[in-house]
């Protein structure tokens, strides 16, 4: 991590995200790195307050069950008054239920995440990961020919 990332606070609390809560299943980061307040905007996870907090917990899980071995890097980011913007590239084998069965395999996908950060926690979220890519790398859409 170079030393403009450092100083970013708020990058550091979406990383600490990825990689401590939804790469590592720990559902207690939730609690600490969000605002009971939370504004949660992605698909599938949308709410507010204790009902976002609820499912953000619940998507750590289920994520977390179905690629143990899940690992992030942030490519890029950008960071704006108490927002920030950051392109995460995800990798992991699919051994539990997701978007149906078990694979066996290989998945990489892309996140954008896109959080408002105050006083060290995300008090808004938006998330993209790329659901189109996932399902195509587990093989449940055919791959277009390039």
């Amino acid at each position: 991590m170079d030393a403009t990332r450092i100083e970013s606070t708020a990058l550091q609390v979406v990383e600490r995200m990825l990689h401590e809560g939804f790469a590592t299943g720990n559902q207690d980061i939730v609690d600490e790195l969000c605002s009971p307040d939370l504004i949660e905007h992605q698909f599938g996870l949308s709410g507010s307050g204790l009902e976002a907090i609820a499912k953000v917990k619940r998507g750590i899980a289920d994520v977390h069950r179905a690629m143990p071995d899940l690992v992030f890097r942030v490519a890029d980011w950008a960071e704006h008054d108490d927002i920030v913007w950051v392109r995460a590239e995800a990798a992991a084998t699919n051994t539990g239920p997701f978007l149906g069965p078990a694979t066996g395999r290989p998945v990489s996908f892309t996140v954008i995440d896109v959080a408002r950060v105050r006083d060290g926690r995300i008090v808004e979220h938006w998330g993209v990961p790329d659901r189109f890519e996932i399902l195509v790398r587990l093989g449940r859409v055919p791959q277009a020919a390039e």
